[in-house]
């Protein structure tokens, strides 16, 4: 496949999804936000759980990325929220963090997140979870 097919297949791969990015490092959000374009994804971001919350119920994303530590509301927080309301409940939550131990790896878990992607994260490790988990709703 030549490089501009590929490109061109890659700018349509996640076509028609809603992909939220919740973290307060601006670095963190527009990098997410710039592959995630490229990649054909509709990006919102917000910069805490607070903004977050109602921009979830407003724009319905199909998969959200949550950063841990942030001010007001943590990530934990924010996630344990979004999957207490039956409407998102469904809806793939990943856990953003520089932390990788086990314990925040399971409490993720608890709160009900699908994934948790070790900061910094690769290209990779973003495209392969929006590949695993991303659906568009119907």
């Amino acid at each position: 496949m030549s490089n501009a097919l590929a490109e061109a297949d890659s700018a349509t791969e996640f076509q028609g999804l809603k992909v939220m990015v919740i973290d307060d490092s601006k670095t963190i959000r527009r990098t997410a936000e710039s592959l995630l374009q490229k990649h054909g994804a509709e990006v919102i971001t917000a910069v805490d759980g607070f903004e977050a919350l109602s921009k979830v119920a407003e724009s319905r994303p199909d998969i959200i990325f949550i950063d841990v530590m942030m001010p007001r509301l943590d990530g934990y927080q924010t996630c344990a929220l979004i999957k207490n309301n039956k409407q998102f409940r469904a809806t793939p939550i990943i856990m953003l963090s520089s932390k990788d131990s086990v314990f925040d790896k399971a409490k993720g878990r608890v709160v009900g997140s699908e994934d948790y992607l070790t900061k910094p994260f690769t290209r990779d490790d973003l495209l392969g979870a929006m590949r695993q988990y991303a659906h568009p709703s119907a």
